[in-house]
């Protein structure tokens, strides 16, 4: 029933359904149960060293022989801005006295790596199915090490724009990120986030302007979301919001309580957690803050300031400075395991589709 089989048969998977890759939120067991099931499970390892990356990806291969994507952020690190790092310790300056904090201290720095030649010789050993990435490709040389060990690689684009650049740049298929979409924005020929579009607004448009499969990313969370998708031209889906539900999701319990109780109108794209536009649930830092914040250090240092700030509220029960990374659609999520949920939203969208096809 899938209208456009093209990313199905160029990956070698059963269901047109990609589980996002979420730093942090996600490691190995989602990704073995959403592959399991005949969608793409995906590792972020953007915040793993390669020692971890390496652990989790043997686990993969040993439980399961289904293809999987492993993911990596591809942004250039910041230059040391002693300054700017000191004016936004000034203005959480009140935060730390309220919570009895040493403002002087420090926590671990948060670690968002790109990818680089340690984590291509991972790929190039275990060479996973897929490839992705986020804030458009590495380097030329990096990219060729990828697609020489025969892995398909994929990107996040954000606008038109950034669609043709990645596949005048070799990607084999093309995430189109709406602006309804969970964690960061993808964006990477931008960084005007007013201009960003809807995902039924973009999808067509990328679906028009490429060659290549297109992956519409951003709100969908249902069988509804997929075969609108697919309507518009897509030719598979990349979910993340409804798999923070699951078992199989490392969020906190405090994380997964705001989650049950958002609204369509209570997510926002705000920099203060890293530096970068990212969608997350309104709490009290964004609202205080920004939910933009020109002081906020660039990506992905500003989290490092606040890393004391939300060890301390969450011990004491509150998310006032947690990233609650979420889509506009948290509302449609459900308690299931990953596995049935890609099997479910599969079944529902087919539905749908055929309802479609009956009607039409």
């Amino acid at each position: 029933m899938w209208p456009d089989r093209r990313l199905l048969d160029l990956i070698g998977i059963e269901l047109p359904i990609i589980q996002a890759p979420m730093a942090g939120a996600n490691g190995s067991a989602m990704v073995i149960a959403a592959s399991e099931a005949g969608g793409l499970g995906s590792l972020p390892c953007a915040m793993l060293d390669t020692a971890q990356a390496q652990e989790e990806i043997g686990i993969i291969r040993r439980r399961t022989t289904k293809p999987f994507n492993v993911n990596f952020f591809c942004h250039t690190p910041p230059k040391p801005d002693p300054d700017r790092d000191a004016a936004w310790k000034a203005r959480l300056a009140a935060y730390y006295t309220e919570l009895g904090l040493d403002a002087s201290a420090s926590a671990p720095a948060v670690v968002r790596a790109p990818f680089d030649e340690a984590m291509c010789e991972i790929v190039e050993e275990h060479k996973p199915e897929v490839v992705s990435f986020h804030f458009g490709l590495p380097e030329q040389g990096l990219l060729g090490h990828v697609k020489a060990s025969g892995c398909l690689v994929l990107s996040s684009a954000t606008t038109v724009e950034e669609a043709q650049w990645l596949e005048d740049h070799g990607c084999d298929a093309i995430i189109a990120q709406g602006y309804e979409a969970g964690g960061h924005r993808g964006m990477f020929l931008t960084d005007d986030i007013a201009t960003q579009p809807g995902t039924f607004a973009l999808v067509p448009q990328v679906v028009d302007a490429v060659h290549v499969p297109v992956i519409a990313a951003g709100g969908i969370a249902d069988g509804r979301g997929i075969a609108a998708a697919f309507a518009l031209g897509a030719a598979g889906v990349q979910i993340g919001t409804a798999y923070l539900f699951t078992p199989e999701s490392l969020i906190t319990d405090l994380h997964r309580a705001a989650l049950r109780a958002a609204r369509d109108s209570q997510s926002v794209l705000t920099n203060v957690f890293s530096g970068r536009p990212a969608r997350g649930l309104v709490n009290r830092v964004m609202r205080e803050l920004g939910p933009m914040s020109d002081l906020a250090p660039a990506f992905p240092t500003a989290g490092n300031a606040l890393a004391l700030l939300k060890a301390k509220a969450e011990a004491a029960g509150a998310t006032d400075f947690s990233s609650l990374w979420s889509g506009q659609a948290a509302s449609l999520g459900r308690e299931i395991d990953s596995g049935g949920l890609t099997q479910q939203l599969a079944a529902d969208a087919e539905q749908r589709l055929r309802a479609l096809a009956l009607t039409g």
